[in-house]
């Protein structure tokens, strides 16, 4: 019972503190506040396909549909996800439609979201720029860096 209680109270203060920041307002989130363009950088790192598909399914609905600038860094094994050669995983709630990962990787690209692939982890897989489907950029650090340290860029990993 006492137990219950403790847990109650947490919730109660995790409520509280969440509704504080909701009624004093959220910044803009389209322009910084220099005035740059906000932009979200995904760096994705499995290629788990649950996991994939909520990264992607995040950077596609919630950032790069809502103004923002947004690029997937395909990185260490989610390299895989995007070898042409694979075949792509439907998974969970894409299921029902029959998208796999490569269609939701094709249709943030088709909307303006950049899809970026490590070089290095390319190399050790075993693929290049060949092996993958259509529309992504392998990555140097020349092009990493200016998404990476890109005023207002926020970024987030999966």
């Amino acid at each position: 019972m006492r137990e219950k209680k403790v847990k109650l109270r947490i919730f109660q203060f995790v409520a509280m503190g969440l509704l504080a920041l909701v009624v004093s307002g959220t910044p803009d989130l389209v322009r910084a506040d220099d005035g740059a363009k906000r932009g979200l950088f995904v760096s994705l790192t499995t290629d788990d396909t649950w996991s994939a598909a909520k990264a992607i399914l995040f950077a596609h609905q919630k950032s790069l549909k809502n103004g923002h600038d947004t690029a997937i860094w395909l990185n260490v094994r989610a390299v895989y996800l995007a070898d042409k050669k694979r075949a792509s995983h439907v998974h969970g709630l894409m299921a029902e439609q029959g998208t796999s990962i490569q269609d939701m990787l094709k249709a943030f690209m088709a909307d303006g979201g950049t899809v970026i692939m490590c070089g290095a982890c390319s190399k050790a897989a075993g693929l290049t720029k060949d092996d993958y489907i259509e529309g992504v950029e392998m990555g140097t650090w020349p092009l990493v860096e200016s998404w990476l340290f890109r005023d207002g860029m926020q970024t987030l990993t999966w």
